[in-house]
């Protein structure tokens, strides 16, 4: 696949690049990317969720009243979690929610993606360029000269440019990361890819080696 390399206003360069079919022309495997996916919104839980059972509630253990003739249940302690402010029956306990998956499995499902997002010609490629300052409204032009504005845009950055990053923190559509940092989640997640020329050739070089 073919794509032509854009300048920053939104003409050609002259510059054009062919995707590697190893990481934009695969067969999509959809099992693999939903597993990376759960394993991503897994992973990003605290799991802290916590509540008190009987034995860490703050009430008297004195008990109720005596064992038989009372006409009801035999109750022990006001902790018992049948009463008001009693505790809590098998509530959430901290716990960790992270799994692992193995790097072929990972990769096969991010270079799927990548694969949908190219069979959608929603892969559009811009040549380097860097911000004086961190401008959004700047960044807005730039998106809209690429056609990507509108719609959740994945932007990706071969490395890390401060002041693109900081011109688009305030736009909740757009996610600026680099491509140390893509997945399968930010991917499938974004209606639109922007990859600053050269990044195609780092997955490139991820998928050959």
């Amino acid at each position: 696949m073919e794509l032509k390399v854009l300048k920053i206003d939104g003409t050609e360069s002259g510059k054009t690049v062919v995707l590697d079919e190893k990481v934009f022309g695969i067969e999509p495997n959809d099992h693999a990317i939903y597993l990376d996916v759960v394993q991503y919104l897994a992973n990003q839980r605290q799991g802290t969720a916590k509540t008190k059972d009987r034995s860490e509630v703050a009430y008297s253990t004195k008990k109720l009243g005596r064992q038989k003739g009372g006409g009801g249940a035999r109750h022990g302690s006001l902790k018992a979690g049948t009463f008001v402010g009693g505790g809590n029956i098998h509530g959430p306990k901290p716990r960790d929610y992270r799994h692992k998956l193995n790097k072929k499995l990972k990769a096969l499902a991010r270079f799927s993606a990548l694969s949908y997002k190219a069979q959608e010609n929603a892969i559009t490629l811009v040549e380097p360029f860097t911000m004086d300052a961190p401008k959004t409204k700047d960044f807005l032009r730039i998106l809209a000269n690429l056609k990507a504005d509108g719609r959740k845009v994945l932007f990706v950055l071969p490395e890390n440019a401060d002041n693109i990053y900081l011109s688009s923190r305030n736009l909740p559509e757009v996610k600026v990361i680099t491509v140390d940092e893509i997945n399968t989640y930010v991917i499938m997640n974004a209606y639109k890819l922007v990859f600053v020329d050269g990044v195609q050739d780092v997955l490139s070089a991820r998928a050959n080696r």
